[in-house]
């Protein structure tokens, strides 16, 4: 293609128009401007740009740069192929447009440092980004129905705060190899969740016990699953459940299938976010989007604080106040304790948690500090026997 013709291209790029509004489409427009005006100073001004623009984002061509731009913004056709639809206006435009960015992404930076130097002298001084393309309208098409598009794209683990998502670009998601103990528990969440991932009828999910047992983890570390590709987590504060049916709004239509991660759920007597939270599980006008389910972990088995007055106040039906208290719980079709261990459970964790971590130690040793470290620290758990681990690295340092 000419420049006459490259310009002209992308004056006309529709499916993706918000490109043309990046400071790198900017600088390549004024570039190829600047060239067919014969204007020298202004090529030169808009290539430096362009160069710079480049390595200020990290990098090294236009290829990259336009490979990133294209997934992780949410376009209408990214979106069209997630739902799975069809709509040959919009396919037809975004195919000529890829082959646009693609034919722009190889452009040789010695063809247009040649063209500026027919009116400006030197132009082989200027540093040069790198020419290719790792990408082509088929791949970026089976990517957008693979991963979906925008955010969702780029991230596996997002924070819904103040009516916003924030995607979480490193998230704390234990790999299959670190979770030890609770196995049983763990196989009922990851069988719901591949039930939700192959499209099968599945459960909300209410993981309760006692502190440190590895609940949180658990609902984390099925980003890390094998085959899991398709699930994203997003984590709501309490705070923040009076938002949610606004959020889920916006995730139904779309292929990935999604978790909304309530950790540390519980409830006083008169919580007004509580009547919210039953409406999102189950009972409100507005149906849930099947590819969208609802885990939460708690201390609580009920969720909701019971008093002994409860039970024994003045009120006529004391026992519809105490079903009403428990009938959040009930909602969640699948209830999963995660109780203490006990002893020999406990030291047998240790001993698989000193073989991950590599500690070598004989083995009556390191179950009588086992024992030692769990009289001073509060129950058998993973999370206590980890910090036994970790005092035992402090210890050899030291």
């Amino acid at each position: 293609m000419t420049m006459e013709t490259l310009d002209r291209a992308l004056r006309g790029v529709a499916a993706y128009r918000p490109i043309l509004h990046t400071p790198e489409i900017k600088a390549l427009r004024q570039l190829l401007d600047g060239i067919m005006a014969k204007n020298g100073e202004k090529a030169v001004d808009a290539y430096a740009e362009l160069f710079y623009q480049l390595r200020q984002d990290g990098y090294q061509g236009l290829g990259d740069w336009f490979y990133d731009q294209l997934r992780d913004q949410n376009f209408p056709y990214a979106r069209l192929m997630e739902r799975g639809e069809n709509d040959p206006a919009l396919e037809a435009a975004a195919e000529r447009e890829i082959g646009l960015f693609r034919t722009l992404s190889q452009l040789d930076c010695g063809e247009l440092l040649a063209e500026m130097k027919k009116t400006v002298p030197d132009t082989e001084m200027l540093p040069r980004w790198t020419a290719g393309c790792p990408f082509t309208f088929d791949s970026l098409t089976q990517f957008y129905r693979t991963h979906g598009s925008g955010l969702f794209a780029r991230c596996k683990a997002f924070l819904w705060e103040d009516g916003e998502l924030f995607p979480v670009e490193d998230p704390d998601c234990p790999g299959p190899e670190e979770m030890l103990g609770y196995e049983l528990q763990r196989d009922q969440v990851i069988a719901n969740t591949r039930a939700m991932l192959e499209g099968k009828a599945m459960n909300n999910v209410l993981l309760y016990g006692d502190s440190g047992t590895g609940k949180s983890a658990t609902v984390k570390s099925l980003l890390s699953q094998p085959g899991f590709d398709q699930l994203r987590l997003i984590e709501v504060q309490k705070e923040g459940l009076a938002d949610m049916p606004r959020l889920i709004r916006t995730l139904g239509g779309r292929r990935l299938k999604f978790i909304l991660f309530i950790d540390d759920l519980a409830f006083d007597q008169d919580d007004t976010t509580y009547s919210v939270m039953k409406t999102i599980l189950e009972g409100g006008l507005e149906k849930r989007p099947a590819n969208v389910a609802i885990y939460a972990t708690s201390n609580r088995r009920h969720l909701v604080r019971q008093t002994f007055s409860d039970r024994a106040g003045d009120e006529v039906d004391a026992s519809e106040t105490i079903q009403e208290k428990t009938s959040l719980a009930e909602r969640f079709g699948l209830r999963i304790p995660y109780l203490a261990l006990n002893q020999g459970e406990y030291l047998d964790l240790v001993e698989r948690m000193a073989a991950l971590y590599g500690v070598e130690m004989d083995k009556q040793q390191l179950r009588t500090g086992a024992i030692r470290w769990e009289m001073r620290h509060t129950g058998r758990t993973p999370r206590t026997a980890k910090q036994f681990i970790a005092s035992l690295h402090l210890d050899k340092k030291e």
